[in-house]
């Protein structure tokens, strides 16, 4: 499948409208950022690269016509599409003054977005800003992203498309996908490199210590505030934080948070005075955010600014054709670090990996091959592997409880087919004699 790298701007007070086009344009494969109001989208349109502007007209305190003569002078080669509930004459007229390609009137069909989509795009494509984006594509090589599956590209683009300006970013994906580390491929790419990357597990500090520790505080704030104390906000000025398990932030962290990126400045415990801060936040999660919202646990107002730009990670079991490389990949690393000498592991044990969940995702995988490094005799075979990786039984999908005793017995069936009924193997694997497997099996 062929991923358009085109950015769109989508730009609407209404959430749900913004949130429906956000989606359609996202299956059609475009990389998209979201801005509820004109002053969000001129500051995003001046830190990012955007191909294409789709804007509403109708938006409180600065309306979409200003925002389109804004981007006509500031940026006359960008298309802009206008998705408005209604077009009167003068707005027409206004239209086609502005330099507007094309517009849609709500409620429109998906099909009539793809349209005027592509119609606006075309308008400015030439052979130059092909060969850009081609360029950008293939210069873009993530060394701490292993694989090369589709999943694993799509992400690798959509970084390509943020690193190099500080429009925030939500990471979400399963825990042990390597959110961490795709947070430190959008920083250490980009132009901001050589600036501060704090990296800030919220879930780890304390929730009565969190706010103090991000924002940090004046003498005197609370018990033990001794001296002023600078935050790692502070520490991260000019570059990039990155806060993991952001849905574990208290509703004061989250009231701080809000003002970064609304007022793009901190305001210290025990502070009277706000302090200016530039940076790049970057969040990420592996709980619901949506859910925590309509929880009342997380502010809903604050899941919009935090979701400018979202990438999705892939589980490991979406992406499994990356399995060789990343084994490939962690015994080297810890056949040298163990064993002084890069190993190799069998085609039957890759089996295996290949053909087991990973519900703890790459997290898992390494932590096996790390084990299995240890515990080989200079080469990775099917016996280094451990045995709930060979032989899964998915408990879920039992229909009816049945007797231990019989749920052993089929356990110790599906071992045996798998080692061809050879039954010194399988007393092997299950650490009992060929008579107690033979009695068992009566």
């Amino acid at each position: 499948m062929r991923y358009h790298r085109e950015n769109i701007l989508i730009v609407d007070d209404d959430i749900h409208i913004l949130e429906l086009v956000q989606r359609q344009l996202q299956h059609m494969q475009y990389h998209t950022y979201k801005a509820v109001s004109v002053k969000e989208a001129v500051s995003i349109l001046r830190d990012t690269e955007i191909d294409l502007l789709v804007t509403d007209l109708k938006m409180p305190e600065v309306d979409g016509f200003q925002l389109i003569r804004y981007a006509s002078e500031h940026y006359p080669d960008m298309p802009v599409l206008v998705v408005t509930g209604y077009i009167s004459t003068k707005n027409a007229l206004n239209i086609g003054k502005s330099g507007v390609v094309d517009y849609l009137i709500k409620p429109f069909t998906g099909e009539e977005l793809r349209a005027a989509v592509q119609k606006s795009l075309k308008s400015t494509a030439d052979a130059g800003d092909k060969d850009r984006f081609a360029d950008k594509k293939s210069d873009n090589l993530y060394s701490e992203l292993t694989g090369t599956s589709e999943a694993l590209e799509r992400v690798k683009d959509i970084i390509s498309r943020v690193k190099d300006n500080k429009a925030t970013i939500l990471i979400d994906g399963e825990s042990g996908t390597g959110k961490e580390l795709i947070a430190r491929a959008i920083h250490y790419s980009g132009k901001f490199s050589r600036a501060p990357f704090i990296a800030v597990n919220c879930g780890a500090i304390p929730e009565n210590l969190l706010e103090a520790e991000l924002f940090g505080y004046e003498k005197g704030a609370f018990t033990g505030a001794v001296e002023n104390r600078m935050g790692l906000f502070q520490a991260a000025d000019k570059g990039t934080i990155f806060l993991d398990e952001i849905g574990n932030a208290s509703a004061a962290v989250q009231n701080g948070l809000l003002r970064v990126l609304q007022e793009r400045e901190i305001m210290g415990v025990g502070s009277r005075k706000p302090q200016k801060i530039d940076l790049r936040v970057i969040a990420a999660t592996n709980s619901d955010l949506k859910a925590l919202v309509r929880q009342q646990k997380f502010r809903e107002d604050l899941y919009y600014r935090l979701t400018v730009v979202e990438i999705a990670v892939p589980p490991l079991r979406h992406r499994k054709s990356d399995i060789p490389l990343l084994t490939e990949q962690y015994t080297r690393k810890y056949g040298l670090e163990y064993k002084n000498q890069p190993l190799s592991i069998s085609p039957e044990a890759l089996e295996v990996l290949m053909r087991y969940d990973w519900p703890g995702n790459i997290r898992e995988l390494e932590n096996i091959i790390q084990r299995a490094v240890i515990m080989c005799d200079g080469h990775i075979g099917l016996k280094d592997i451990p045995d709930h990786l060979k032989f899964r039984i998915d408990f879920e999908e039992e229909k009816d409880f049945i007797p231990l005793a019989e749920m052993e017995k089929q356990y110790i069936r599906k071992v045996l087919l798998a080692v061809n009924n050879n039954k010194t193997k399988a007393s092997e694997i299950l650490g009992i004699d060929r008579k107690t497997l033979r009695n068992k099996l009566l």
